[in-house]
């Protein structure tokens, strides 16, 4: 029977498709529903962990899964909000993110296949909070947008002026959390470059 913890994990990743598909919906409302869909799925990759921890159900699949899961709700937002022309987030910044990941899974493969589970080091969790953050401000800012939109009289042109002040944000703080992204990547290589070098060479004939 499938744990609690890893039935949470599933959970996000189903509610990264819907949030990508609601930021792609060019409404107002679509993208505030988005915000809090995203709000709940990252609340639960703090949960799953938690109930994994407490009621001692870790498991293999839960250790492999999650971060990917995490990766996928990163990736969804990310690519959708690429989309949008009023956050102007840099395609190259979205394209260097989403290559480390892809990058690192197989590591975590390689690493089963040797019947070791490869748990996340200390730059691998700054790095999912780094983007967690990113994405979530991301998310404030097209609100804002949004509400300046929707608002009227001082309110509408408080937002716009609050919108005119953040604009910049989105692309800056991509780029950032692409830096920190390849700065994780390089200390998970150094750290497991044994490994990756025994995965890719055949075994010595004694």
């Amino acid at each position: 029977m499938m744990t609690l913890a890893n039935k949470i994990t599933l959970t996000r990743a189903a509610l990264s498709i819907v949030m990508f598909l609601f930021i792609l919906m060019p409404f107002g409302w679509a993208r505030f529903v988005a915000t809090l869909i995203f709000i709940l799925a990252a609340s639960t990759d703090w949960v799953d962990g938690k109930i994994a921890r407490e009621t001692n159900t870790i498991t293999p699949f839960g250790a492999i899964v999650d971060p990917f899961v995490d990766k996928i709700l990163v990736a969804a937002a990310f690519f959708a909000f690429v989309g949008i022309k009023e956050l102007d987030v840099p395609i190259w910044a979205v394209f260097f993110i989403l290559l480390r990941e892809l990058m690192i899974s197989p590591l975590r493969v390689i690493a089963a296949l040797e019947g070791k589970v490869m748990a996340a080091e200390r730059w691998g969790k700054f790095k999912t909070v780094i983007q967690m953050a990113a994405v979530g401000t991301i998310f404030f800012v097209l609100d804002v947008y949004h509400l300046s939109h929707i608002l009227t009289g001082g309110a509408k042109t408080a937002c716009t002026i609050l919108f005119i002040t953040l604009h910049k944000i989105p692309y800056a703080i991509t780029a950032i959390a692409a830096v920190i992204t390849w700065i994780s990547a390089i200390s998970y290589l150094r750290n497991n470059w044994d490994l990756l070098k025994k995965s890719w060479s055949l075994p010595v004939c004694k």
